[in-house]
This record gives C-alpha cells, structure tokens and sequence, in this order.
C-alpha cells in the first residue's frame, strides 16, 4: 500500500491530493452531521458530504491504480490525472458549499445563485465522465502489463463506469433522485435510497462501482491462475449489467427495491 501511494504522489500527485483533501473533510463533516441540528429534505445536509467524501477518495485512488497500470505517451494519462482531480474537487466543494449553506446542493434551482452552483457540478460530472472515456479508451489501445483477466476486469469496469455516468443524464431530467415522490422520506440508514418508492441511485451506484469490483475480480482469478478468467470476468459483467437494468426499470416504474 505504502509503495502504491509513493507511485501515485510521484507519478499523479493531483490524485493524491485529491484523495487525502477529502479524506481529511470525513472528520468536520462527521462533526457537521453530529452537531448540526438542521435537515434538508428530511435529513442533515452533512450526509451527502460524507457520502461523496469517500466515494471521491475511492475513485481517484482506482483511477490512479488503473493509469500506473499502463504503458505509452504520458500526457494522455495525466490528463486524465489532472481531468478526475479537478472534476472531484470543485464537486466536493459545491457540496460542501451547500451542505454548510443548509441548502441542497443538488435538483436546487431556487436562486440563481443555488442554480449555478448546481449547473456547475453538472458540467464537473460531464468533464468527468469524459475523462473516464479517455481512460477506457487508453487501456483499449495502449500497452499494460496486467493479466488478461485484470485487463478485462478493468475495461468491462470502466464501461460499467460510463453507463452508469450516462444514467445521470436521466437523474438530472427527473429534477430527483426519486421516482413517484419528492426527495425525502423514508429510506435506508445513511444511503437514503427510497424505501416507498423507485429511487434511480441504486442502479447508479450498481455501475459506478463496477470500476473496483471487476478488476478486483480479475485480480483474483489471476491469483488462482485460472484459464476462464476472462470469461468469468465477462459472466460477471454481464452479471452486473443486468442488476443495473433490473435496478433502472425499477425505480422507473417507481417501485423501491427494499420496501420500508
């Protein structure tokens, strides 16, 4: 973990940083969510921070294994270094913005001033997404050294990823997270997603994550050396797809997938 960390603060210190800004954040938001007394549709404004605290330090940390991982013209990859660090922390940022504001940060169009902070994680998340292309794109066509089946985990990861990214695009037309309702109401501890009815995070967070799983799947099957890796990693994806389409049809069908 230690030499992982140095080859990143060596090679892509903008995800480094990036990743240790928002791993320091946990603590005053955790504070934030103790202490504050106030609630933005039915819950503390501090727990979206949280919630997007540790998925920010997750991503980048994946994000900077995957370009350690490949050979070929340097430029490209720290693009997409500079590209995810930048995105994440003017994201985190407008949250936290929001978050300290008492005010919701996303779906929040009430002042012009609420409306463009909203606008501008939109443009983030989009910039982001395309830099996540730029990377499947990097490990389609540029040498690396991983096993065949980490190779695949990682590609089939990152489409996952960018499908899942795409899915935001019909979150932000629902003007919600919910489907049937407003924002709000019951929900899972800490998650939130909708307990009464379809809530399109669940699908979101089914593809997000594909970008760890599926490598870390590869990885496995390399360990063990075993010659279906590939097509086990394949089954897996395919596995996962069809848990983010059961997932997305639904929450628009406005049914929760756990009823409170």
């Amino acid at each position: 973990m230690l030499t992982f960390w140095e080859s990143l603060r060596t090679e892509y210190p903008a995800l480094a940083w990036t990743a240790l800004v928002n791993l320091l954040l946990v603590p005053p938001s955790l504070a934030g969510l103790l202490l504050d007394p106030r609630e933005v549709a039915g819950i503390s404004p501090w727990i979206k921070p949280l919630k997007f605290e540790t998925s920010i330090v997750l991503y980048v940390l994946t994000v900077g294994w995957m370009l350690l991982q490949l050979q070929g013209p340097a430029w490209p990859k720290r693009v997409v270094a500079f590209g995810a660090a930048f995105t994440m922390l003017v994201e985190i940022s407008a949250i936290l913005l929001q978050a300290a504001r008492g005010v919701g940060s996303h779906f929040n169009n009430s002042t012009p001033f609420n409306g463009m902070v909203f606008a501008t994680m939109g443009v983030m998340i989009a910039m982001n997404t395309a830099f996540a292309a730029l990377l499947l794109f990097l490990f389609l066509f540029t040498p690396s050294p991983l096993p065949p089946a980490m190779l695949w985990g990682v590609r089939l990861g990152l489409v996952l990823f960018l499908i899942a990214s795409a899915e935001g695009a019909l979150i932000v037309r629902n003007m919600a997270h919910t489907v049937g309702t407003a924002d709000g109401g019951p929900g899972l501890p800490f998650l939130n997603w909708s307990t009464r009815f379809g809530d399109l995070r669940v699908a979101h967070f089914a593809g997000m994550h594909g970008i760890q799983i599926l490598p870390a799947l590869g990885w496995l099957l390399s360990r063990q050396q075993r010659t279906a890796g590939v097509p086990l990693v394949g089954a897996a994806f395919l596995a996962m797809a069809a848990v983010f389409v059961f997932a997305l049809r639904q929450a628009l069908a406005a049914r929760p997938l756990w009823r409170g």
